[in-house]
């Protein structure tokens, strides 16, 4: 039921947040039953990607990772991924009374506007099977606006908040999801530097 969502946010997603405003779904059963399925489609894609077909720098040469490199990186995308979403819901939630909205006692409500808001960034994720950086980009690119759009669109209908306020709320989110993935990039960074980073071989 909670993977149909995916498709309804694509074709007619006020209709949708409403259904899933209805639900009063679980966190756990959420991320269990969507998250946990859908974030998985990119680092797996990554994983096969770089892996084994490998892009193409400079004179044609093809590059690639090693397969435990490949694997590392991936794991650590899909755990970041994960965190970076409940952390989006717990912010929703947690600044929910100051944009107005209401008082609710299943505090689903902000993981699975965040959760569903991601579903263009999940489905982009097979994007990475054709391993070509700018190909890439576009696809993220335009997955990213979808899903803020969607985050926009959602807010009134999930959280109860009023049109007017909905921009300013939004754009809290949108900021603190900035700051998540700023966050995660330097936790890569560090992590890089303790022997995680990729290794490269060429094809």
């Amino acid at each position: 039921m909670l993977l149909t969502h995916a498709f309804g946010l694509f074709t007619h997603p006020d209709e949708e947040w409403a259904s899933i405003r209805k639900e009063h779904e679980t966190p756990r059963r959420l991320y269990v039953a969507y998250v946990v399925v859908l974030a998985a489609i990119a680092p797996v894609c990554a994983y096969i990607s770089t892996a084994y077909f490998g892009w193409t720098v400079g004179n044609d040469r093809l590059i690639k990772l090693t397969e435990i490199s490949a694997l590392q990186l991936s794991v650590l995308t899909y755990l970041a991924m994960l965190v970076g979403v409940f952390a989006l819901g717990y912010a929703i939630n947690w600044m929910a009374k100051t944009y107005g909205a209401r008082e609710e006692h299943v505090p689903s409500y902000g993981i699975a506007l965040a959760a569903y808001s991601c579903t263009p960034l999940f489905l982009a994720g097979f994007a990475l099977l054709y391993p070509v950086p700018w190909f890439n980009a576009i696809v993220f690119l335009a997955a990213a606006c979808y899903g803020a759009w969607l985050m926009y669109d959602g807010l009134p209908i999930v959280m109860g908040v009023e049109k007017d306020r909905a921009v300013f709320y939004g754009g809290a989110i949108l900021t603190v999801a900035l700051v998540i993935l700023v966050t995660t990039r330097v936790g890569s960074v560090i992590l890089w530097n303790w022997g995680v980073g990729p290794v490269f071989v060429s094809g």
